[in-house]
């Protein structure tokens, strides 16, 4: 049975990429990082792996794939957006939001969009 070895992000400058991702998640690189592609893991402990590959293609406004990051109520949800933005993600000004979402749509300093939950309103992934 297979299963998922690593969620890869397209990103236009890999270090830059890798710099806030293991600032935002607390990950290291698996293995020495290049120019064009680098894999994160967790620093500690099991967790999915993040490959970050160099990619001109342009970033979706609507993308088809994004990361969940789970927060643990809403006032956590406030306070990791808040740390992400000083990590260089920006807001996304998301013309989806249904009435009162559970998550918060943040960019990366490259673009790719991922949300903020706030899982004690019943996300469970």
């Amino acid at each position: 049975m297979l299963r998922i070895g690593s969620v890869v992000l397209g990103v236009s400058d890999v270090p830059r990429a890798a710099a806030f991702w293991m600032e935002a998640l607390g990950y290291v690189p698996r293995d020495e990082m290049e120019d064009d592609w680098v894999v994160l893991v967790p620093a500690e402990g099991p967790g999915p792996q993040l490959s970050l590959g160099f990619s001109e293609t342009p970033v979706q406004e609507h993308p088809r794939v994004h990361l969940d990051l789970y927060a643990g109520d809403a006032a956590d949800q406030s306070a990791e957006v808040e740390r992400l933005l000083s990590l260089g993600a920006r807001r996304v000004d998301w013309d989806l939001y249904p009435d009162d979402p559970d998550f918060v749509v943040l960019a990366d300093p490259d673009g790719n969009r991922f949300c903020v939950i706030d899982t004690s309103r019943g996300a469970d992934g």
